[in-house]
Order: structure tokens, then sequence, then C-alpha cells
């Protein structure tokens, strides 16, 4: 057996990614090396190539031979007891944290990002960087080759909040620079498809991967009990039936198999565990004043049942609520009142014992922060993070910043969301709060995921496939389809859909652009009076103090423009946006007709208003007829609503 090692020259880019191919080998070894394995392509910008009998391999250690983490012919779970073996806790460490890539001039900041790879060793970053495909996967690959210069080479996996859908929120959404655009999550359960459902997994999968994204902060696993609640449009709705099989088939698209996990996957981390979308009077459990989810109709049994699904398709990852679970009792046990990243009841005996979840279990951002008092009176619509920085460490308020690393470690956290100070946990291993055993166990689901997905061969992106790949027309097309059919017809008075040019030649219109109007050949107007048409699109209100309110009180500026269309006598289409279930009492009382949306494009929408395509959802949640109805109802049962204006499930079809 002879190893050669090939060393590149210094004149080779940082552009350069070197890429070894060879033909299929057949090795059998006690279970230790796949019975069949292809040379994957290797790609390295500092690192040398190792040839082993005639295969290809990096040489991360900078060992001049091959090392057993290094050989892609073993399996995963031996490659990670080698290379376990070889690290130092400050290097186990910085795997357990998640941290932020720093950004400037809409690039990563390599000068703030150095020490952070360099000498804390961490290695999982989420990325908020809203770019061009081409540009995106530049960025990435900096950052790999910054991790391969370090000692082991242990690759970084990047994460990213949803990109693909229309709602941006910050902390939450990332806006698409070039992505295809799907309806935001709550349009997939109006289509009600589990195929559409996989084939948005898998078009997420594909493009993530061509960007260089490989954790999906992704799905939401909680259902709509709560109309108040403002992260409902991340949801599959209020049936958790339902919520259960898109969510599954969500995250096998994602991963890229029904049974897991696969080479071209990306890592799905589901969320939040568990009851979040039972937020006590729809509050933000961003903000201290919203730190509960409550379940007085002791329903909580019903907000665990969409987690099967991720369970069944094998998800990578779990993501717990920042919620406290207030005052719940369930089978008879008093739930501890501290956030779910806290609690190890939630996260050792519900999810690793109850239903035996063996991935990642990562916190969400910022729960060992700290929240001073300005934070703890801090309310919408200021934002949750201020000069204090971020801090949701709700029920562990006391605790120093250090305790809070061990604890939620303790209660069974694999990694914090958001931290950058894996030094906490290198004290509270040398204080014996930690274990070295659970450093180990916490490290080894990290490491093997990255190994899984073929990082330690090739992190390295194409950008010119990257741009390519992302947005495709192929891919588009198949978001339109779920944009359309995820359209929901609540009335339509006088059959006035579907229009026809014919009968429509002006257009009034208010949300709309006018350019995709003039593409149809129609001419626009300022003036409701002189249109043929309205279309007015309406969005969330966001009213009260809280900004929980679901009703338009008139003065909204997209529900004067409607007014005005109204008045001015014209057929008027309202499409309110149901990025939560909103009253829609003084709209369809207006309005000729109502389209639904969930994240729609003004083309597509036209389309469907003139009868190009067909609206197809069905109400994915309830709509209540008045805030005092909604005030009635009990935060954790879905759909509780008695003579709501429109039920579950309601869809008008075009005839």
């Amino acid at each position: 057996m002879t190893t050669r090692c090939l060393r590149f020259p210094k004149s080779v880019s940082a552009a350069t990614v070197v890429a070894l191919t060879a033909g299929l080998i057949t090795v059998v070894s006690a279970g230790n090396v796949a019975a069949s394995s292809r040379q994957p392509d290797l790609g390295s910008r500092s690192a040398a190539v190792v040839t082993q009998d005639g295969y290809h391999f990096r040489d991360l250690d900078r060992s001049g031979d091959l090392t057993p983490y290094e050989d892609w012919r073993l399996s995963p779970a031996k490659r990670v007891d080698d290379l376990l073996g070889r690290m130092s806790l400050e290097d186990k460490a910085g795997l357990m944290v998640h941290s932020e890539l720093p950004t400037a001039n809409g690039t990563y900041n390599i000068a703030a990002l150095t020490p952070l790879v360099q000498d804390r060793h961490i290695r999982a970053f989420i990325t908020r960087l809203s770019a061009e495909p081409k540009k995106m996967a530049e960025q990435n690959n900096a950052l790999q080759a910054l991790a391969e210069q370090q000692p082991l080479g242990i690759p970084v996996s990047i994460s990213s909040d949803p990109r693909n859908g229309f709602s941006v929120t910050a902390g939450q959404t990332v806006a698409g620079a070039g992505t295809t655009a799907f309806p935001d999550f709550i349009g997939m359960a109006a289509t009600g498809s589990t195929h559409l459902t996989k084939q948005f997994g898998d078009i997420t999968r594909e493009e993530y991967r061509a960007v260089g994204i490989h954790t999906g902060l992704s799905p939401q696993a909680d259902i709509a009990t709560e109309p108040r609640w403002t992260r409902i449009n991340g949801t599959f709705g209020s049936d958790s039936a339902q919520a259960k099989r898109l969510v599954q088939a969500m995250i096998t698209g994602m991963q890229g198999s029904p049974s897991g996990l696969t080479r071209d996957g990306v890592a799905a981390v589901v969320k939040h565990w568990a009851g979040y979308g039972a937020q006590e009077n729809g509050y933000d459990s961003h903000y201290y004043y919203g730190r509960y989810a409550t379940f007085p109709g002791n329903n909580f049994k019903d907000h665990l049942v969409p987690y099967e699904g991720a369970f069944r398709a094998n998800v990578a990852g779990v993501m717990p609520t920042y919620s406290i679970l207030k005052d719940l009792v369930y089978k008879g046990l008093s739930v501890e009142q501290v956030g779910a990243g806290f609690n190890e009841w939630l996260l050792q005996d519900l999810l690793r014992g109850t239903y035996g979840f063996d991935g990642v279990i990562l916190s969400d951002w910022g729960i060992t922060g700290d929240c001073p008092q300005a934070c703890l009176d801090n309310r919408p619509p200021s934002f949750f993070i201020g000069p204090w920085g971020v801090g949701m460490p709700w029920g562990v308020e006391n605790l120093t910043v250090q305790q809070r690393y061990a604890l939620t470690i303790k209660a069974g956290v694999d990694q914090i969301g958001g931290a950058d100070q894996p030094a906490n946990i290198v004290t509270a291993v040398n204080n014996g709060e930690l274990t070295a055993k659970r450093i180990d166990e916490a490290s080894r689901r990290i490491l093997l995921q990255k190994f899984k997905m073929g990082l330690f061969e090739n992190p390295y992106v194409d950008p010119q496939r990257a741009a390519a790949i992302v947005g495709n027309a192929k891919s588009q097309a198949v978001g339109d389809r779920a944009q359309a059919e995820s359209l929901t017809l609540l009335t339509n008075n006088r059959n006035l859909l579907p229009v026809s040019d014919g009968r429509v030649k002006t257009v009034y219109l208010s949300g709309v652009s006018s350019e995709a109007a003039t593409a149809r050949g129609l001419a626009v107007t300022a003036d409701p009076g002189a249109a043929d048409l309205a279309v007015v699109r309406l969005s969330d209100p966001r009213g009260g103090a809280d900004l929980t309110d679901l009703n338009f009180t008139g003065t909204e500026a997209d529900y004067t423009a409607l007014q005005a269309a109204v008045n001015a006598g014209t057929p008027v289409v309202a499409v309110p946006k149901l990025d939560r279930p909103l009253v829609l009492t003084n709209v369809v009382d207006r309005a000729t007709a109502v389209v639904a949306n969930y994240g729609v494009s003004d083309e597509v929408l036209l389309e469907t208003l003139f009868g190009e395509r067909s609206p197809r959802g069905s109400l994915p949640f309830e709509l209540p007829r008045s805030m005092d109805q909604v005030e009635q109802q009990l935060e954790d049962v879905p759909d509780d609503i008695a003579n709501p204006l429109f039920p579950p499930g309601y869809g008008k079809r075009y005839r």
C-alpha cells in the first residue's frame, strides 16, 4: 500500500477548487468501510491531496499521510471516532456554538470572522446575507477556505432561516435574492399537497447546497391555534394531522431521502419544540412579556403531533422554543417553569426518551444572553434586539451567562444558537458542571452530519453552477404552481372571477405593480372611477398596542385604497395576505370578490384573476368575525370559535 501526497503550488489562487474523480471500488471491512464506494469529488485550497492505492483524500491535518478521519471509504461513525480523539476540549467546545456570520458592505467581514474560526474554533454559522447566487457561493467558499487553513481542517456548517417565501422578518426569514419563490409555509398548507410540499423541500435543498448552505432552520411544526400569534405564516396551519404530513414531506425533500440526511441533502432543523403556537394572548416570546405559551384547553398533546412527521423523516435537528409552558401539567407531571432550551424533561425525557430522537438539538438564538431591565421592559413595536444585545433566558434570568451555557447543555442542547463564547463551555467542564462524556456526545452528533454531507471531501461550491441552479425556470414553474394553487377564493359575487380581457381594459391597482398589468396589455389608472376593475392587496394590519389585532380599522393605507374603489362603484377584487387569520368582515361586505393569498407574485395573481390559472386553496385555519371572538377562544385549541366568518378548509372554485 503506497501513499503519495500532492501539494498545491503557492500560485494556486483562492478561487481554485481541485476536483479529482476515480472509478467504483468495493471494500468490505467489518462494517467500518462502505461496501461500495465511489471516489468523491475533492475540493481543496490549502490542504494537500493524499493518494493511496490509486484513490485520493484530502490531507486536512497536514500529516503527509492518510489519517482515518480523512478516509472517505470509512463509515461516518468510524471517522467521527478517530477525529474526536484528535480534538482538544477547545475544539469540541467550538463545535457546540452556532454563531452569526458578520457582514460588511454586503459581504462577510473576514477580519471579524477570522478570530471566531481561528481562535474560538467555531464551525457553525448562520448566514443572513441576501445576495445573488454567484456572490453567495463565493462568500461561503471564502469562509470554507478560512476553516481549511486551521488545524484538522474541520469544515464549517452554514445555516439559514427560510429564504424562498414572500415574508421577510428580521430574525425569522431572509429576503430571497434570485431564489425560487414559493408561497409562505402557510400557503403550502392551503394547497394541502404533500407532493408540492416535497417539491418545495427538494428545490430548497438544491438551491441551498448550490450556494453552500448546509442547514435549513425549518420547517415549523408549530400548529396555528392562537390567531393573534405572528409566526403563523411559518406554520402548516391549525390541523395537526395535516401539519404532520406536510412536515414529513418538507423534511424528506430537504434532506434528500424519506429516511434521513443524504450526501447532497440539507440538515433540516424542525422547530419550535414544543407548544409555541399556543402563545398567551398571541404575544411574541422573543420578548420577556411574551415568554409564556399557555394551555387552558389542556391540548398540549395536539402540539406534539406534527413532530411525529419529522421523526418519521429522521429529521437531523430539533430547535426548542423560547417559551415557558405556563403551569403545564402533562400526564401528571408539573413541567418546570423555564424556557424549553433549559427544560430537561422536554429535551431528555420527552424528545430523546419518548420519541427516540438522536439528532442535534440546536437552541434558538440568544437564550444564554442577558436581559437587563431595559430588555425586560421592552415591547413591540421596538425590536427585540437592543443596546443590551440579544437575550431570551426565560426562567433563568438570574443566572450568569456561563451558568446558562452549562445548564442548557446539561438539559440536552447540543449546540447553542447565536452564541460565540465557547470558552464558557470549557469553563463548565473544568468546573465539573459538565462532563467530558456530554461534550463528546454533542460533538459526535454535530460531526456526524458534516461527514454525512460530504463536507470533509469538498465544502466548496461552483459559483457559476449556483447561478444556473438557483431560481431556474423549471423550479420557478413549480413555485408558481404552488402560489396559484394556494390562492383561496372566499367570495365571488356576481361571478366576477375569472375576468376576461374583453371585459377589462383598464385597471386600478393597489399593491400590484403597473408593469405586471401593462405586460398583459392592460391600461393602468390612478382613478378607481375610471377603471373596469380594481385589484387591491391587503396586508396584515398588525393593530393594537401589542400589534396583535387582526381587524382593519379603516385607517390603513391599503384599506383606504379598497374603500376608494368601492366608493367609485368599480368591481373590486380584494387580495388579503393571510399571515394570520385576519378579521375580514369589513372586507367581504365591500369587495366584489375576495381572494386570500399567502405569498403570490403579481404575475401569478393576474394570471389567476384572468382565468389562466385557477385558485385551488382551502383555508388552513378558520377566519373570525371579530376580535371579540378571537379574545374568547383558547390559545391551545385549534379552530374553536363558534360561528366563524369562514371555517377551516373553506375555499370556492371557479365555475
